[in-house]
Formats: C-alpha cells, structure tokens, sequence
C-alpha cells in the first residue's frame, strides 16, 4: 500500500511539473513561446517577450515545485529520500512535459521550487547568490548569463549540501547540477565560444 501510494505521489508531482506555466502566461497574446527566442518554454524565453508574463511563468514553474513536494513530503515522518524523489519528479516533469510532446524547459525555477521546501534557508541563500551573478554578469556584459547564474547557483547549493548536509543530501544535489548543466550545454557551450570564459 505505501509503495503505490508513493508511486501515486510521485506521478502527481511529475504531472504538476508538467505544466507549461510558459505557454499559459501567454495565453490571450496569439504567441506561442516555442517560435519565440530560444523556443524554450521557460522565464527566460518569455522574458524576452513580456516582463510581467515572465514574472507569472516564473511564480508558476516555481509554484509547481514546490506546492507537491510541500503537499507530500513530510520531513517529521517521511524519509529524505521521498522528498528528493519529488524533487526530481517535478523537475522532469517540467522539462519532459506530456502537455508539450515531451519537451520542455530545462528545469531551474522548478527546480528552485522544490528545494524552498527541502531545504529553504539554503535555497533562500542560493537566491541571493544568483541574484549576485546575474548583476555581476549584467554589469560585464555576459552572454548567457542567466544560464551561467542558475548553474553556478546550484554548484553553490551543492557545496552547502556538503558543507552542512548529510552524504545523500549532497549526491542528490550533485546529481541535480549535473542535469541541469547537461540541459543547459547548448548554453553553455555559446558562453565559452563568446570569449567571456
């Protein structure tokens, strides 16, 4: 019984996840953000297109993370294990949405989401330092550089998770920042062929 409910749980979370908030903020404009940009479904592509459209993909992509695992996973009596396990969920579901053919963003506010209900006072800390990164980036003129900001956000959170953390929190945290910088290579790989790196 509690193996189906978790697999239950794990699918609403991956279905929350799902939800391309990208497409529903521009409902009512005849713009479909996939032709758009980047043809990314996520903040940064609809930023490009609307800032206040921008900020609602944002709440809601972090929205979709965090209101399941709040809803399921509880810390008092549930393993961490179940927590990070609809962590990934959400992210995937995010960037392999059912609603979309498969396709998706790639994961960061999402992913954020998530870790303000895992591990709020870490994730609030690594939002200040992205916030940091992306002046410094703005301010020198980077290509890429909210990219360049979320991966080193999570390399950040990653070494909390180590510093302060237990060994499963910190592989887990590993194993997220190495997904997201492999969603993120095409970026990646446009930042170090600007001759900014």
């Amino acid at each position: 019984m509690l193996e189906k409910t978790l697999i239950f749980e794990t699918l609403v979370c991956f279905i929350s996840g799902a939800i391309p908030f990208a497409i529903i903020a521009l409902w009512g404009t005849g713009i479909d953000i996939r032709k758009v940009g980047s043809g990314n479904p996520g903040f940064n592509n609809v930023l490009r297109v609307s800032k206040p459209r921008a900020a609602l993909t944002l709440l809601g992509d972090m929205a979709k993370g965090y209101i399941p695992v709040w809803f399921f996973y509880d810390p008092s009596v549930d393993p961490l294990f179940h927590g990070w396990l609809f962590a990934f969920a959400a992210v995937f579901g995010h960037c392999y949405s059912p609603f979309l053919n498969f396709n998706g963003g790639k994961g960061i506010a999402t992913s954020s989401g998530v870790m303000l209900r895992l591990f709020p006072q870490w994730a609030a800390l690594g939002l200040l330092f992205f916030i940091a990164i992306r002046v410094l980036a703005s301010n020198r003129k980077w290509p890429e550089a909210g990219a360049i900001g979320s991966i080193a956000t999570w390399v950040f959170f990653s070494l909390m998770m180590y510093l302060y953390e237990d060994g499963f929190a910190t592989r887990n945290a590993a194993l997220m920042t190495l997904y997201l910088t492999w969603r993120h290579k095409s970026n990646i790989q446009r930042f170090f062929a600007s001759g900014h790196a």
